[in-house]
């Protein structure tokens, strides 16, 4: 399993976890935002976007082709569809691993509408001869379709009507330099203030016919990661303890009370974040300790504490990864309520970073 695979499938399982399972998918589809003005937060990005749309508009051109990076859960998917609706144009939608032949990526593309957009998720994982065909396709709209094998393949032109390529990738780092330069419009998605995710949950809860109080909202958006798919589970969340334990109303006391029952703390970590950080604490006095023996002593693989426990812990200044090994903050024992112990823990002799 690699990496990335090993996050997806801890992430899907996890209450604050960023990836979108079947049920998550099938709820945003109905809180999805229709347009640019409906969209909540990413304000830079939103006015950036607005005035490339308006003024492809204006031109009765098609839109320069996005890429938009960040996190899982921030609206990339949903912008893709805003910049389709904002053009009127219908959208594909496909994902980098679905494509590991030219071929593949060659049927998608022959078979787009002038003025389409495609929207291509995880745009880093696709295969590297689709991605060197992506390259004439977005600059002169046109591919070479090989025919035939060995010495007798022939090499036929085939024409595409102009179309927006929209990209969404969480490690733009991973993207070579000329798809990166192909891409007229680069956004990148920022995490969300916990005001901006207060209106998430009121837009949402509005939607889902939920009465909810502002101090309800407040501390679901707190414990949000600065997420609004984490801030919708949530909130779904919140509202079937609301509806089973009181009268269907989120106030902050039933928000806090259900969020302890799904072992969602103050800060958004869960328990898995909180073993890390135990771990650390308890078994290695703050560290520093390397990777391989944290994992053991959570009972984890490497990559899951590595791709899905830690980066959260390191936004949030509770764990930093140095040299020697992971290292406990001061913010980590006051989180957890521990005095430190002034002990460095054994690390496993590996390099922290690994």
């Amino acid at each position: 399993m690699t990496p990335n695979e090993a996050e997806t499938a801890v992430l899907v399982e996890r209450l604050v976890g960023s990836v979108a399972g079947g049920e998550d998918r099938a709820v945003e589809a109905a809180l999805r935002p229709k347009d640019l003005d409906e969209f909540i937060g990413q304000e830079k990005v939103r006015e950036q976007l607005d005035l490339v749309l308006r003024a492809a508009r204006a031109r009765g051109a098609t839109a320069d082709h996005v890429l938009l990076s960040g996190a899982p859960g921030l609206g990339k998917t949903t912008l893709s569809m805003i910049i389709a609706a904002e053009m009127d144009a219908p959208i594909r939608i496909t994902s980098g691993p679905a494509i590991q032949h030219a071929g593949d990526l060659a049927a998608i593309l022959s078979s787009l509408q002038e003025g389409e957009v495609l929207f291509l998720d995880e745009i880093h994982r696709m295969s590297r001869p689709a991605e060197e065909m992506l390259y004439m396709a977005m600059e002169d709209f046109r591919v070479d379709v090989i025919v035939g094998k060995g010495p007798g393949a022939t090499a036929i032109p085939l024409e595409l009507p102009p179309f927006t390529l929209v990209g969404a990738t969480t490690r733009a780092g991973l993207l070579p330099p000329p798809l990166r330069d192909r891409f007229g419009f680069t956004a990148h998605m920022e995490f969300y203030e916990p005001t901006e995710l207060e209106r998430v949950i009121h837009r949402s809860a509005n939607l889902l016919d939920v009465g909810i109080e502002a101090d309800g909202a407040a501390e679901i958006a707190g414990r949000s990661r600065g997420t609004p798919r984490i801030a919708n589970r949530l909130l779904r969340r919140v509202r079937d303890y609301a509806q089973v334990k009181a009268d269907g109303h989120i106030t902050r006391e039933i928000a806090e009370a259900a969020l302890a029952v799904y072992e969602v703390d103050a800060r958004g970590l869960d328990r898995l974040d909180r073993a890390v950080l135990e771990a650390l604490l308890k078994l290695f006095g703050g560290g520093p300790v390397g990777l391989s023996t944290l994992a053991v002593a959570v009972g984890e693989e490497r990559e899951t504490v590595t791709e899905v426990a830690e980066p959260f812990l390191v936004r949030e200044g509770l764990l930093a990864r140095t040299p020697r090994g992971r290292v406990a903050t001061p913010a980590a024992w006051a989180h957890l309520g521990l005095v430190p112990s002034g002990r460095g823990g054994p690390a496993d002799g590996r390099d922290g970073r690994h």
